[in-house]
């Protein structure tokens, strides 16, 4: 009996010996990184620079912030190297397609079913702000809000058919935005053309550049691509600023004309919106119509988007994503795949452009800077690149999240009267990026569904994409 229980009980303390190794292992790592945080915040966030009556630099101390961060960053660290260590000690299993959906994880079955919830509120949204609120000027802010979320909706899903679809990395799709925002303020303020016939023609036109940047990108890819898409935003910026004559320079062009409802302006004369319907004038109308315009803009690139990856076109950006050597020996013509994917790409930017320019009545070189590309591109990658309603959810927390953070009270008692998200955008941005790459390397909703159907439907794991199943 003795003998027989040695060996249970050699395991069961080798089990115990093995758990405090990893605990003292994890324990060692938070505290390495905590160092490292304290470390960075010294001169990031240890002092605060304020300007005294006398115009003299004041440093005002904030260490309980640095203690905050370095507690923070060694309790995160702690959870994720017990986490890890917790599932590197389980056995591995073989993985394979997923046909049921109960065999699906969480996150799969979020991006399968939420979809018809996102977009449930997404209808809604105005209505149920309105009864939050109690009343239309209330709601005004939180309107505006989803418009500026349902725009980096739309421009995330016009770019993810250029990276996610086919694979092409660009860094300058802010161009095609500036393109179809100047776009239709020209034709608009110099010949007086309409919002609905300005937004074809700036489609158009952001697909002609987009065929344009195409051709001299045709040999390149991977990084040699990502710099060259990255001059060309910067090229169309600074022509802005200097063709005085036709985009009026730094100044931008104002009084662009507003957008009306199929030829009724919303205004308070008699054949205004308010008097042509019997209601009461109030500005919200237009505010509303614009949030259900630019909501219907995002629909129509989804549903084009996901009845294009049906097509041989979407296919096609298919195959030449995972290889275009592979792609041109099954005789696909490679230089069409790539600018279809450009023009269409860009011709979703143009719509979006057009849009901004009629909701904000004024567009100028300096809204269409490189860090609108950097959060468009943040969006498609923190989704998940290919995922439509990945991207949907990577623009509401990115767009959305540091909005939300601003109205929550208890952040001004932690962080201090002044504090505004918005001033740590791009420091939150990098810790998503870095969190996003150690535990979701391919992004939010990293399954996806096949082009093509053989017999059955199977939903494809993100960790199968590349291993040539399904």
């Amino acid at each position: 009996m003795d003998a027989a229980a040695t060996p249970t009980l050699s395991a069961s303390q080798a089990r115990v010996a093995r758990r405090t190794l990893d605990l003292a292992k994890a324990l060692k790592e938070a505290a390495f990184w905590a160092l490292i945080t304290l470390g960075l915040s010294i001169p990031i966030l240890s002092f605060r620079t304020d300007q005294g009556q006398s115009n003299e630099l004041i440093l005002r101390p904030r260490w309980g912030l640095v203690a905050l961060l370095c507690a923070l960053v060694f309790a995160l660290r702690l959870i994720g190297e017990t986490v890890g260590s917790h599932r590197r000690s389980r056995p591995a299993r073989p993985q394979a397609l997923a046909t049921d959906p109960s065999q699906l994880s969480a996150i799969q079955r979020i991006g399968t079913f939420g979809l018809p919830v996102f977009l449930g509120i997404a209808v809604t949204f105005p209505l149920l702000i309105y009864l939050g609120k109690g009343g239309l000027s209330e709601s005004r802010y939180w309107v505006d809000l989803g418009i500026l979320i349902l725009t980096y909706v739309m421009l995330g899903w016009g770019l993810n058919i250029v990276v996610g679809l086919a694979g092409l990395l660009d860094l300058g799709y802010v161009a095609f935005y500036a393109v179809g925002a100047y776009a239709y303020a020209l034709l608009a303020t110099t010949y007086g053309l309409s919002f609905w016939i300005c937004l074809p023609l700036a489609g158009i036109l952001a697909a002609f550049w987009g065929i344009l940047l195409g051709f001299p990108v045709l040999r390149l890819r991977g990084d040699y691509l990502a710099i060259v898409t990255l001059a060309f935003g910067e090229i169309i910026r600074l022509v802005l600023i200097n063709w005085v004559a036709l985009t009026n320079g730094g100044a931008g062009i104002s009084s662009i004309p507003r957008v009306s409802f199929f030829g009724i302006p919303f205004n308070a004369d008699d054949d205004g919106f308010a008097k042509v319907f019997g209601l009461e004038f109030h500005p919200m109308h237009r505010i509303i119509f614009l949030y259900y315009l630019i909501l219907v803009l995002a629909l129509i690139t989804n549903f084009v988007t996901l009845r294009l990856r049906k097509l041989p076109v979407g296919r096609a950006w298919e195959a030449l994503r995972e290889d275009e050597i592979a792609c041109r020996s099954l005789g696909i013509n490679t230089v069409n795949t790539k600018l279809t994917a450009f023009a269409m790409g860009a011709m979703f930017g143009g719509f979006a452009g057009s849009f901004f320019a009629v909701r904000q009545g004024f567009v100028s070189p300096e809204s269409f800077n490189f860090l609108e590309s950097a959060i468009i591109l943040a969006i498609v990658v923190l989704g998940g690149m290919g995922s439509q309603f990945g991207v949907a959810i990577a623009a509401v927390a990115l767009i959305g999240g540091p909005e939300l953070l601003r109205n929550l009270e208890f952040t001004k008692h932690i962080f201090g009267e002044g504090f505004d998200p918005n001033e740590y955008r791009l420091l939150i941005f990098g810790l998503g990026m870095v969190a996003m790459m150690v535990w979701r390397p391919r992004g939010l909703i990293a399954t996806r569904e096949p082009s093509v159907i053989l017999k059955e439907r199977k939903s494809i794991a993100g960790s199968l994409v590349k291993e040539g199943h399904g």
